[in-house]
């Protein structure tokens, strides 16, 4: 009897220890990256000594501005539109320079492609350095260097384009299956056609997706780029803001917005139909 006891103790332990939930396992980043950020939003909201009477005060003024914005002033329509073309032009041209430079250096920047990783790190480095100086900052760089109008415009939004995009686009091209690659390397496919038949079917989504959303912010920063001497409609937008009309930096800003909805749409649309040709 004792023997058989002693039999069924292990198994009912087994069975105990089968029912029992794994206990999840806590996540560092969670436990003490959120304390961190906390202690540091608090010093800094302390240490900045904010006037929130003056706060008050300004919302109250902006109440004020925003009730002369309306109806919106739409009386130099030609000079918006024909400022909105060349933000348009703008943004246009410096994101498909961008695009064009970060898609090239990707290949060599990815870590399952480069030919040396010190090739990879070297254009890494680079980007980041393109990527921590502001597009405005670059703008007036190159205003300096070419002067006034649309060019400089331009050669921001490509320079600040290329420095986030090689991140993103090689980012994309490591994140791809292992096998795929070494199934078309072992069939003797060239680099070339493991590229054009294996690595950019797989990433074509996502790049067109981050092509997209650069399109987008080089709109928007090529509208803050006209206020430094760059052009288009961002030329509009101060001189309404410093002349205090508010209805007519209203219309610009709407302008504005038609703008970036519209190449969004457009750009679903067109994802769209991509994913169902796949399919």
């Amino acid at each position: 009897m004792n023997t058989q006891m002693n039999d069924f103790k292990p198994s009912f332990t087994v069975l105990t220890s089968m029912a029992e939930p794994p206990k999840p396992k806590k996540n560092k980043l969670v436990t003490m990256g959120l304390p961190l950020i906390a202690v540091l939003f608090v010093f800094s909201l302390v240490q900045l000594h904010f006037d929130y009477s003056k706060i008050a005060q300004g919302f109250t003024k902006l109440g004020g501005y925003i009730g002369t914005m309306f109806p919106p002033d739409v009386s130099a329509w030609r000079h918006v539109l024909l400022a909105a073309i060349e933000s348009l032009q703008v943004a246009i041209i410096g994101s498909v320079l961008g695009i064009v430079v970060a898609f090239f250096l990707s290949f060599l920047a990815a870590s399952n492609l480069t030919p040396h990783p010190m090739i990879a790190w070297i254009i890494l480095s680079a980007a980041s350095l393109l990527r921590a100086i502001p597009t405005i900052v670059w703008a007036l760089i190159f205003i300096v260097s070419v002067g006034l109008g649309p060019l400089p415009g331009v050669l921001a939004i490509a320079v600040s384009a290329s420095g986030m995009l090689v991140k993103v686009f090689a980012q994309s091209l490591e994140e791809m299956d292992k096998g795929v690659l070494e199934a078309m390397q072992s069939t003797g496919a060239s680099w070339l056609q493991i590229v054009m038949q294996g690595i950019l079917p797989t990433v074509k989504t996502a790049f067109i997706a981050w092509c997209v959303l650069q399109l987008e912010g080089g709109i928007a920063e090529s509208t803050i780029l006209g206020a430094v001497g760059a052009g288009g409609i961002g030329y509009e937008m101060t001189h309404a803001m410093k002349s205090y009309n508010f209805a007519a930096a209203l219309f610009v800003g709407l302008v504005v917005f038609v703008m970036v909805f519209s190449v969004e749409f457009v750009a679903n649309r067109y994802k769209m139909r991509l994913k169902i040709r796949q399919n």
